[in-house]
């Protein structure tokens, strides 16, 4: 098992650091490292910047505008880009979607929709979540019917949780075609849906924080052409758990952890705790904790450079790391104290940020740690995954 860095590697960590020091707009970075909130045209304008030096699609193929990276340069973009204060990359298409045509779907599919997905052209939505279909996907209720000429589906149904559905063209969907297969799971397709569709409605879900980056999507007899299937008829199942181990390897978060945890180091600072002996503890363990979550991240990376399909890693990955993530906003909130209490929605906007009540490094930190308490339910509740990790323990006695 390989956990050191090469030469080789550390090169390629200071180039990463040198081109996002170099290339990241201050404003950009100011409202990560604070805290506020994004707009979609600061994540576009990063994600061009990225592909303008060809780092967009770190996963993707080369043939297909990827940089032909290893795994470890992955995790090493990923890392540092989270440090510098980079926003992430949460655009659906880039991370999920697109990995999926490059295995899965027709060559027509990928010349139409992987070139706009890399310049940013087209966003993606997720139709993956239901009412009743969260975590659990096979049960899935949203149908698609094919029409008697077979040239079109006639999809109805409604999707929760749709992550920036607001700022998305398209959407890819698991779709219920099979409403009679003998298991839940044999009957669900994989569904490319064009969001200004007839029938198609995005309402807003308004989230703790005031923030609006959730929508539901109502489907009432939405057309879409047949050759919008990826793959074959009925194995979506497969193509979803698939496009969900993307996710959830990602979902982890190591270098936002790294990052709040300077930034809890840095408050403590400012408000005079940096010699708490409670508070340096609380640091230390959350340190060790963040290390052992490294090295379970680094495991999964030597999975994939030996070809051995990750076993339940990405589950741990997901599982520890959104819950460490939790534990430190609730921690730079317990440093700050009653400044931390008080918030309004317009002053996550960064032109707002002088109508703060408290001082403005301290503004977001409440919405933060409320924001925080979805991490532990997208890409898979974290009963769920406790599940999937037990399951395969069992198993292997």
């Amino acid at each position: 098992m390989k956990l050191q860095f090469s030469a080789a590697d550390e090169a390629f960590r200071l180039e990463v650091r040198e081109f996002v020091k170099n290339k990241l707009p201050q404003a950009i970075q100011r409202k990560v490292e604070m805290g506020l909130r994004l707009t979609h045209a600061d994540y576009v304008t990063w994600f061009r910047i990225l592909e303008a030096r060809g780092w967009l699609t770190p996963s993707w193929p080369v043939e297909y505008g990827g940089p032909g990276w290893n795994h470890v340069q992955r995790y090493i973009f990923d890392e540092e880009t989270q440090l510098a204060g980079a926003p992430r990359i949460i655009a659906s298409g880039i991370q999920m979607l697109g990995p999926v045509l490059h295995a899965f779907g027709t060559e027509e599919q990928k010349q139409k929709y992987l070139p706009d997905i890399r310049q940013s052209n087209t966003w993606w939505a997720q139709g993956f979540s239901e009412p009743g279909a969260g975590s659990d996907l096979a049960a899935v209720r949203t149908s698609a019917v094919l029409e008697p000429d077979g040239k079109h589906f006639v999809v109805n149904g409604h999707k929760v949780w749709t992550s920036y559905a607001q700022w998305c063209s398209m959407m890819f969907a698991l779709v219920r075609t099979d409403p009679n297969a003998a298991k839940p799971q044999e009957g669900i397709s994989f569904l490319l849906i064009d969001m200004a569709s007839p029938g198609l409605l995005v309402r807003p879900i308004r989230m703790l924080e005031g923030g609006a980056d959730l929508n539901e999507c109502f489907l009432d007899n939405v057309r879409v052409p047949v050759e919008n299937l990826v793959g074959e008829l009925n194995k979506g199942w497969s193509y979803g758990k698939y496009l969900l181990g993307h996710e959830r390897t990602g979902i982890a978060g190591i270098g936002s952890c790294k990052q709040q945890l300077a930034r809890a180091r840095q408050l403590a600072a400012q408000q005079g705790l940096s010699e708490d002996p409670d508070l340096q503890t609380r640091l230390a363990q959350f340190d060790v904790e963040l290390m052992a979550l490294e090295f379970t991240a680094l495991r999964l990376l030597s999975a994939h450079q030996q070809s051995r399909t990750p076993g339940v890693e990405a589950s741990m990955l997901k599982v520890r790391g959104t819950e460490l993530r939790q534990a430190i906003f609730e921690m730079l909130v317990d440093i700050a104290g009653p400044d931390a209490v008080p918030f309004s929605a317009d002053a996550l906007d960064l032109g707002h940020l002088d109508e703060a009540v408290v001082d403005g490094s301290l503004a977001a930190l409440a919405a933060n740690c409320l924001d925080a308490r979805k991490l532990t339910i997208y890409g898979g509740t974290s009963e769920v995954q406790r599940n999937l990790i037990g399951r395969a323990t069992l198993d292997a006695f």
